[in-house]
């Protein structure tokens, strides 16, 4: 399989760079366009290696680590990368949070152009839940990876509690209210839910009611 190049066709892109496949490397590389099959010879510049200083954010703690680019790579707010630091031998997926270039921050950058990523890691998230108990509120927690979906209206369990979500609130600010409405675990800043009974002992009570009564 060849490898690929965007490179200008004088047949068919004598100004924008279209994908061409690459038939020859070296000093005089030579190339075909994918779009007519002109073959010419072009130049091409190969991206060179940078290093990125990445801050990760996890859960409480936030740690350096340093990750491989090339030059020319753009880098955007809220784009998904994985970050392979090879120092630690550790590979952390994460959401960019901002971008530092030149003391400014900035919403994306080229990647020779980065001073510092900041990151939050999303291969496993710890989501807040609110059960509503009406006077009283809980607050339980469920660890699960980055791509777990919460969706609303569905029963989900944490911390062998269940309950059924009815409102999902997401990094943005918004709120997801509406019945089947779905947000992975990685957007999300807090659920709120309320309990599910489970049938108890006696006089048709249940388990949790029980529990509650305990409390007052």
């Amino acid at each position: 399989m060849n490898q690929e190049a965007e490179v200008v066709c004088p047949s068919c892109s004598p100004k924008e760079p279209v994908l061409h496949d690459v038939l020859k490397w070296g000093q005089n590389p030579v190339v075909r366009c994918q779009h007519c099959e002109q073959v010419h010879p072009a130049k091409i510049e190969i991206p060179k290696p940078v290093r990125v200083r990445v801050i990760v954010s996890k859960g409480e703690e936030s740690f350096k680590c340093m990750t491989q680019m090339t030059s020319g790579e753009m880098l955007y707010e809220d784009d998904e990368i994985v970050v392979d630091d090879e120092s630690a031998d550790e590979v952390y997926p994460i959401i960019v949070t901002s971008i530092e270039s030149k003391d400014k921050r900035l919403d994306a950058a080229k990647a020779e152009d980065i001073d510092t990523v900041w990151g939050r890691a999303i291969g496993e998230v710890n989501v807040k839940i609110s059960i509503n108990m009406g006077k009283q509120t809980d607050s339980v927690t469920k660890k699960v990876p980055g791509d777990y979906k919460f969706v609303v209206g569905s029963e989900d369990k944490a911390e062998g509690r269940s309950f059924t979500i009815n409102r999902i609130k997401v990094r943005d600010g918004n709120f997801w209210s509406r019945k089947d409405d779905t947000v992975a675990a990685k957007y999300i800043t807090r659920v709120f839910a309320n309990p599910v009974y489970k049938k108890g002992w006696g006089e048709g009570k249940t388990a949790w009611s029980m529990k509650r009564n305990e409390r007052y």
